[in-house]
């Protein structure tokens, strides 16, 4: 496909998407499907006028999903509810953190004995599929500031966090591999990739959105006659907070989305603001501040990118992808893993059986997953292996618009109805 195609493909869908809103809005199904859509039907498996083939162009695809997941973890931190109280976020920590390694662990188990990866190649897999994504599950999350849904917030953050903490799991399979040094009996790799880089990331995260929260408040002063360029200000504080990270060799996802959080935070508190406002429209009304100003622009950009990456998985698939071993594996995590890691990270937290049970099913994967793999490929994986979890990877990710963006309206709505009559 020529140059002139790709932008008539892409901009000719961006302008039906943006025509047709509401009628999309009422369709059954999530966006994502129909621009999977259209990716298979230009893409090998249908008409073959377009083929992205993500080894040869790792470095673009790896750059392409960093962007999209950090402008995400900026989008889902700027809508916590405000305050963090330990209460509400201790569900969604244990979904990051215990379930989120159960879910590798037995990810792990079924790739190496019952798929024959090595070792190593199998914890990989596990890392690059275990986290939920923050782009893709859009439907299931918090859909603005000031929304209280528990159920969205535990899916929100739980994605906002996960993406960083799978990170050392990542370089545990890439250790294990030859492709990191882990050292004398995984001594380094639990120093430095566990403990500094998660700890790193949080803290550098958390001061440099705080810094930016009091920044803007003194500038502005206390007329708010001071204009200043959210956009902007939103966009340098992922790029330095990020920056900040590879510098120190931390972890940058996690660093980026507390950032969002701290800068919102503390940006209600000094306007004391006791409560965040209910609405998006309820907006308009609030003093101005920048996690609120670069929002919706963050937002417009996540759509974009949703589009464009969805766009090349479509285009990357053949008819011949669909192998027992990938869909074998993408029913395996959706019906086994992650809900049993889910029931066993929950387990005496309090939660109802229905948010439980929701929360198992939506383990939205995506753009983070693919992230993580083009990051193996550029640190040496091996062709062979590299072919190997493209393939299984493509699937578990297309599978998931499917399956998910299928079930997700009527399960919610059918979950909000049942709530409404609860209450």
């Amino acid at each position: 496909m020529s140059s002139a195609q790709w932008f008539l493909l892409v901009g000719g869908l961006l302008l039906c998407m943006g025509l047709s809103r509401p009628t999309l809005g009422h369709l059954p199904v999530t966006s994502a499907i129909i621009y999977l859509f259209v990716g298979l039907v230009v893409g090998p498996t249908v008409l073959n006028v377009f083929h992205f083939n993500p080894l040869k162009q790792s470095a673009l695809l790896e750059v392409l999903t960093e962007a999209a997941v950090l402008i995400s973890l900026y989008a889902a931190g700027v809508k916590m509810p405000v305050p963090v109280r330990r209460q509400r976020w201790r569900t969604p920590i244990l979904l990051a953190v215990l379930s989120m390694t159960v879910t590798v662990g037995l990810v792990t188990a079924f790739a190496h004995y019952l798929l024959g990866l090595p070792l190593g190649a199998a914890v990989l897999l596990g890392a690059i599929v275990a986290p939920t994504d923050p782009v893709l599950a859009t439907d299931v999350q918090i859909r603005h500031p000031g929304d209280r849904d528990q159920l969205r917030f535990t899916l929100t953050c739980e994605a906002g966090m996960n993406d960083g903490t799978a990170f050392p799991l990542v370089m545990l399979g890439l250790g294990l591999l030859g492709l990191h040094e882990l050292g004398d009996l995984g001594l380094r790799w639990v120093l430095v990739d566990v403990l500094w880089a998660t700890t790193a990331g949080i803290l550098v995260g958390v001061l440099c959105g705080v810094t930016l929260a009091h920044l803007g408040k003194r500038l502005r002063g206390e007329g708010n006659e001071h204009q200043l360029m959210d956009d902007f200000l939103g966009l340098g504080l992922i790029g330095v907070v990020y920056g900040l990270c590879l510098l120190l060799s931390a972890w940058g996802f996690l660093a980026v989305f507390f950032a969002a959080v701290a800068l919102r935070q503390t940006e209600q508190r000094l306007a004391s603001v006791a409560e965040p406002v209910e609405s998006a429209d309820a907006l308009r009304g609030a003093p101005p501040s920048v996690s609120a100003g670069s929002l919706v622009f963050k937002e417009h950009l996540e759509r974009l990118s949703e589009v464009l990456l969805i766009l090349l998985i479509g285009g990357s698939l053949f008819l011949d992808s669909w192998s027992w071993r990938a869909v074998g594996l993408a029913a395996f995590l959706f019906a086994v893993a992650r809900p049993l890691s889910v029931l066993m990270g929950l387990l005496g937290s309090g939660n109802s059986w229905r948010i439980s049970g929701l929360a198992g099913w939506f383990g939205v994967r995506g753009i983070g997953s693919l992230y993580y793999l083009m990051y193996a490929i550029e640190h040496g994986l091996p062709e062979e292996i590299a072919l190997e979890l493209i393939h299984m990877t493509l699937i578990v990710v297309t599978l998931s618009i499917l399956v998910h963006g299928i079930s997700v309206k009527p399960l919610m709505d059918r979950f909000w109805s049942r709530r409404g009559r609860s209450h």
